[in-house]
């Protein structure tokens, strides 16, 4: 693979450093981070997450990794960031290739090349990277001494519309898959890179657990659609499977996560306390694509808390999940870590709580050590049929009880999530958001006798992912979700009694199309990618860098030449004969239950969560070798006794 020996660009780089905004994020040294020699390895990782550093340093995907690979005997793993634009001028500028924060060694040099992606508005800066780091940006033209450029992540569930750009993609839990992996790059790199490129692209594929797109062929019909995916070389397989981690006890990471050098999203040291969800609401990709349910114990995220509050000097812990109320020990986990950090005042958050599973002794065992910040529920949609149709089963009576109960123990701020363009919507139920807001308004003065109550409402565009039950939805297009937006924003304005206590924050349509448009696009999109990039188009998860016309103007140059268009990716519904371009990637759900799951949805149809009650057949466990895996241990979280050190020496640590 690449050079066996890597020079620092540090030198070249600290020149450029003081034209730059925010230039600590590119210096490297945070604590906790890992150094090792270039030598002494023999297999080197420069993992990515392509957004600005103060996002993706704390993504805990990448940190995971890091460390995993870091533990190895003979393995490295160092972070790179997107830079941004006035930085990218100045490199290319001066010739500095994309670099690491850890010894700023040009990513070039190493052997893998891994981005994380969660979203899909991050394509186009991987091309940058990849262009900076002198990488050819198509895997064809790309020889022995260029790294294997990897994709993961919740987006690497369909990494068709990339796969001219990436070598290969994992899919699932990146735990295992990156170990397995070194083992079978190491082993070709130790028989003198027989077969070159191909040769080890093929040894990955070969497993069935690792997508190469090159070794696939797509088929088209006349009108568009895709008639087939057919492997073209003997050996590899038809399907690729997703990964899944088992027994996350096993796998207590990060142990010692990154402390940030300059401000980043998150200031907090964060612990998984279960992965999955099986809720089964119908709009959410991340909730299908990680079942089964696996939960951390109790003890284990105890020992996680307390290693990492050490190592970090953090004084908040972020206990994260898909829905962290609903761990089988919640109350318990909650009171544990209240009572043991009482005195050090350590806060802890749950990031998004569910309506039904909120209690205010939860809420108050969150509160106690910090402050009463706001509390966030997540309804979805605004009418009771609506979340029928979602399959997201909270009645208004639970969301007026909830949130009573917050502002009645001193909250004096709540915020709700709603989502616009869901399937079957109408204006009415959207304009029933506002009814909904004005009760919650109503409910908390009625409580608290207080007039400073306030709501927030916060309403996203809703973009159908692979892989769910609305992978077959049509989009609403950007004119209705916005026409649709106004007419809720007028209503709630317009209100003399309610309507000043109540904020209205919304995202415009648009970027929800080119979201969409790269979500559920097949290979025909790559076209579009490379020219937004060669526009100019960077950060397009970042509202001041995201242009909308150049992304509809990219597409109607490249994609007349295949006869489809925007509309035909977006807005168009799909029916149950059409082969979908990440069909051949299996995230264990069957195909079927979720043709079944949509269907059940345009008839209002709700379906329980499998945690509780008997299999729905998804598909996922006897497929994937797995099973459910929760609680109750019946274990409680004893407080650690700390002995308080007397300073007897006269100076204070």
């Amino acid at each position: 693979m690449p050079a066996e020996t890597a020079v620092s660009v540090f030198p070249q780089l600290e020149a450029l450093l003081p034209h730059v905004q925010k230039p600590i994020q590119y210096v490297g040294g945070e604590l906790n981070s890992t150094v090792k020699p270039w030598e002494a390895c023999d297999v080197r990782w420069a993992l990515m997450y392509p957004d600005a550093y103060e996002v993706g340093l704390p993504n805990q995907g990448v940190m995971i990794l890091y460390e995993v690979l870091n533990e190895r005997e003979g393995v490295l793993a160092e972070r790179t960031y997107s830079v941004w634009p006035d930085l990218e001028e100045l490199m290319r500028e001066h010739g500095v290739p994309q670099f690491t924060v850890d010894s700023h060694r040009p990513v070039k040099a190493f052997d893998v090349f891994g981005l994380s992606f969660s979203t899909e508005l991050g394509y186009t800066n991987m091309l940058t990277a990849l262009d900076l780091a002198g990488i050819p940006l198509e895997s064809k033209d790309r020889t022995i001494d260029d790294p294997i450029v990897l994709a993961g992540g919740h987006a690497a569930f369909n990494p068709e519309p990339i796969a001219d750009f990436i070598d290969a993609a994992i899919i699932g839990d990146g735990e295992q898959a990156v170990l397995d992996m070194t083992d079978i790059i190491r082993a070709w790199k130790a028989e003198g890179r027989p077969g070159g490129r191909e040769e080890v692209l093929f040894r990955l594929a070969r497993t069935g657990n690792v997508y190469v797109p090159a070794f696939y062929d797509v088929e088209y019909l006349p009108d568009g659609r895709i008639a087939r995916v057919v492997p073209n070389r003997s050996g590899v397989p038809w399907r690729v499977s997703k990964h899944t981690v088992m027994d996350l006890d096993e796998w207590p990471y990060p142990k010692q996560p990154l402390v940030p050098l300059a401000e980043t999203v998150h200031e907090r040291m964060s612990v998984e306390i279960f992965r999955g969800c099986t809720r089964g609401c119908r709009f959410c990709q991340a909730g299908m694509i990680t079942r089964p349910v696996r939960e951390r114990s109790i003890t284990g995220i105890g020992d996680m808390v307390e290693k990492g509050l050490k190592a970090t000097g953090f004084e908040e812990v972020g206990l994260l999940s898909l829905s962290s109320a609903d761990h089988s020990e919640i109350g318990d986990i909650a009171k544990g870590l209240a009572d043991r950090y009482e005195e050090d005042k350590i806060g802890l958050s749950l990031p998004s709580t569910r309506v039904d599973a909120f209690n205010v002794d939860l809420a108050n065992e969150l509160t106690r050590n910090g402050r009463r910040s706001g509390l966030t529920f997540a309804p979805e949609g605004g009418s009771e049929r609506m979340r029928k149709v979602i399959n997201k089963m909270v009645s208004e009576e639970d969301l007026i009880r909830t949130v009573s109960t917050a502002y009645g123990n001193g909250w004096r701020q709540v915020k709700l999530y709603f989502m616009c363009g869901l399937p079957t919507e109408t204006d009415e139920d959207v304009m029933q958001i506002a009814d909904m807001a004005m009760n919650v308004i109503a409910e908390g003065r009625k409580v608290s006798g207080q007039n400073d109550i306030r709501c927030t409402v916060s309403i996203g565009g809703f973009v159908p992912k692979p892989h769910t039950p609305f992978q077959w939805a049509p989009q609403l297009s950007a004119e209705d979700t916005d026409a649709r937006l106004t007419k809720l924003r007028d209503k709630i304005r317009g209100d003399k009694k309610y309507g000043r206590s109540i904020g209205f924050r919304y995202h415009d349509g648009k970027p929800g199309i080119v979201e969409g448009l790269l979500s559920r696009g097949d290979r025909r999109i790559g076209s579009v990618i490379r020219a937004v990039y060669e526009d100019g188009g960077r950060f397009d998860g970042w509202r001041e860098h995201f242009s909308y016309d150049r992304w509809m103007q990219c597409a109607e140059k490249a994609l007349p030449a295949f006869g489809v268009d925007v509309d035909w990716y977006t807005t168009r519904e799909r029916t149950y004969e059409e082969v979908l371009p990440w069909d051949h990637l299996d995230s264990g759900l069957d195909k079927d239950w979720l043709w079944e799951d949509w269907q059940d949805s345009l008839d209002e149809t709700e379906v329980e969560d499998c945690r509780w009650t008997p299999c729905f057949d998804c598909g996922v466990c006897p497929q994937m070798d797995t099973s459910i895996q929760i609680g109750p241990t019946g274990k409680k979280l004893l407080p650690l006794t700390v002995k308080k050190d007397v300073a007897t020496s006269g100076h204070t640590h």
